[in-house]
């Protein structure tokens, strides 16, 4: 993807600030939609991202950055790419870089933190802390600006006093930068404290290039008239709107508030249809509902533990299975046209036994795993240790796994969204083409079954410490990597 640079003008925009945890693509395409002109990302750690490979979601249409733990970082798509800014935090010029040039592609802007007071943002000397450091500042951002083929800006909270904010604004301007965000907060203050229009007011006279105010929420604004009341008290060329934003995304419309419960179902089916982590979305609904969280819909939400559950909870269950089919016959259909970037582990199906199942850890006690039930019972069938080969495909970066107990082969025809979820399948599929128990909540055991008759008066809590005591007398056979956790799949 590539995207023409000078197609971004910060004047006259409403813009979605940079929110942790909450800008995520799911809230970014929501802003979009209800007229949001920019949208940034939730700040993103330049170390964290320097450890990420960029790689082409087929499936989802978006493109993904993702860590070596296979955790997406970043997803961004191109509906969003010529108004999409990717904010970093970062201390260091040449980390910057290379950050802002392993994203510059798929991104409308770069941004610097340096306005984030908390802690997470702080160490390290990034976010606020920069602000006391202000030749650190000057070489971040002309570093940035020399070196990428994006528009640089950054994010700042006001000085203690308007001199020393003053003499900071015009040297960053001096680094060529394309915009510059202002909270109208001191570092120390929180939302609670009133935001300082007058600052804002006198950064935007003060400059040429385009000052964007932030920092309005808590008092000014709460519907869209009231974006255009806040950028005329601080003569801002734009305004950047942040928790008003992620309480209801529809403060962008012209034509007012939408009702909170279609913004929420909005929200619900891009999480679904972009595959985002459903604690990630959950935080975001809980945001949404904030004194609504003891309504029977925030108690269903709070209980929810999967993104079925949370479209269940907001009457989106049908929704939720036509989306995963949809998903999944994309996936099959790209395998099937490439199939050599699968990787199966079993091209040469001579011998395997295939079974279509899945490790679901709620059907399972604490300690007990499919795993461990397999190597229990190959030690008292006196068979060596099960051995797994897992193999990642990089289409969808999803792991299929081949157990092998007494020169037989198992595998799980599903894949899975670890190695770990993997594994386990590929042990149910063993023990069930054998008639063994796997563990369920739903069976019992004979090795635990065995245990109750010999003691009678042990606590089933107990008896299931004794089993793990057993099996924890040796290591897993791991692949290739050492040891195996006996907690598997937790």
């Amino acid at each position: 993807m590539t995207v023409n640079s000078l197609s971004l003008c910060y004047h006259n925009k409403v813009i979605l600030a940079p929110m942790v945890r909450v800008g995520t693509l799911p809230m970014r395409l929501l802003a979009l939609d209800y007229g949001a002109d920019i949208v940034y990302c939730e700040e993103l750690i330049d170390l964290k991202m320097l450890q990420c490979k960029r790689v082409v979601n087929d499936v989802l249409s978006t493109v993904d950055f993702v860590a070596p733990d296979d955790r997406v970082v970043f997803r961004t798509c191109e509906r969003e790419q010529t108004r999409v800014i990717f904010q970093m935090g970062t201390s260091d010029p040449e980390r910057a870089l290379a950050v802002a040039r392993l994203v510059e592609n798929d991104v409308a802007g770069i941004d610097v933190n340096m306005g984030c007071p908390k802690e997470y943002s702080t160490k390290g000397g990034m976010g606020a802390a920069l602000l006391s450091d202000p030749d650190k500042i000057e070489k971040i951002l002309s570093t940035l600006v020399k070196g990428t083929h994006r528009p640089v800006t950054c994010k700042i909270r006001i000085l203690p006093s308007l001199e020393e904010t003053l003499s900071l604004v015009k040297r960053i301007e001096r680094t060529g930068i394309a915009a510059i965000a202002v909270h109208g907060r001191k570092r120390e203050e929180r939302p609670q404290h009133p935001v300082n229009c007058e600052t804002i007011k006198a950064i935007a006279e003060a400059l040429s290039i385009p000052v964007i105010a932030n920092g309005g929420s808590h008092d000014h604004i709460q519907k869209y008239l009231d974006i255009e009341d806040f950028r005329q008290a601080t003569a801002a060329s734009s305004v950047m709107v942040a928790r008003a934003a992620m309480w209801n995304p529809s403060v962008f419309l012209k034509e007012g508030l939408r009702p909170l419960e279609e913004v929420m179902q909005k929200y619900i089916s891009y999480a679904v249809q972009y595959d985002n982590h459903y604690t990630n979305t959950k935080y975001c609904l809980c945001q949404m509902l904030r004194e609504q969280l003891e309504s029977p819909q925030g108690r269903l939400l709070h209980a929810a533990q999967s993104s079925r559950e949370i479209c269940e909870a907001f009457g989106l269950g049908a929704f939720y299975e036509e989306t995963t089919r949809e998903l999944d016959a994309r996936q099959a259909k790209l395998l099937a046209r490439t199939p050599e970037e699968a990787e199966d582990p079993a091209q040469d199906t001579s011998g395997v036994i295939k079974m279509a199942v899945k490790f679901d850890r709620r059907a399972y006690p604490p300690q007990i795993t499919p795993k461990m039930c397999l190597l229990e019972w190959c030690r008292r069938e006196k068979l060596a240790q099960p051995v797994y080969e897992t193999v990642q495909r990089p289409l969808d970066r999803l792991f299929c796994s081949v157990v092998t107990v007494a020169e037989q082969k198992y595998q799980s025809t599903s894949w899975d969204k670890s190695k770990k979820l993997a594994e386990q399948a590929a042990a149910i599929v063993c023990l069930r083409s054998q008639g063994l128990p796997e563990g369920r909540l739903d069976e019992e055991s004979p090795s635990l079954h065995k245990r109750k008759r010999e003691a009678p008066d042990q606590e089933p809590r107990a008896q299931e410490l004794e089993l793990i005591g057993e099996l924890c007398k040796k290591p897993l056979v791991a692949l290739g990597r050492g040891e195996e956790s006996l907690l598997e799949g937790r």
